[in-house]
């Protein structure tokens, strides 16, 4: 669903493949080969589904973990805030 379509490639024509030819006779006609057939490239010539995919997955997992480092950081700040006042109040009496 999300693959491109490429048009179908041309089919080759029939290239002369020359025999073994004594090295006295020269070939005087001039052979060519069939194209390759070309993807078009591009930056984003490697995205696919899965690729999206993976990245978002990716990018999902790593914003979790750092919202649950900032969440422990804060609690971690007000539980020392809370033991320090214990702690100052019982100093007091």
């Amino acid at each position: 669903m999300f693959r491109p379509k490429y048009p179908e490639a041309p089919k080759p024509s029939i290239v002369h493949v020359p025999t073994a030819v004594p090295a006295a006779q020269a070939c005087t006609c001039q052979h060519t080969t069939a194209p390759a057939p070309t993807r078009p490239a591009g930056a984003l010539s490697g995205l696919n589904a899965g690729t999206v995919g993976a990245v978002v997955t990716v990018g999902i997992v790593l914003t979790a973990l750092l919202a649950a480092v900032a969440v422990t950081a804060v609690s971690v700040a007000v539980a020392a805030v809370v033991m320090r006042s214990l702690l100052a109040s019982q100093r007091r009496r």
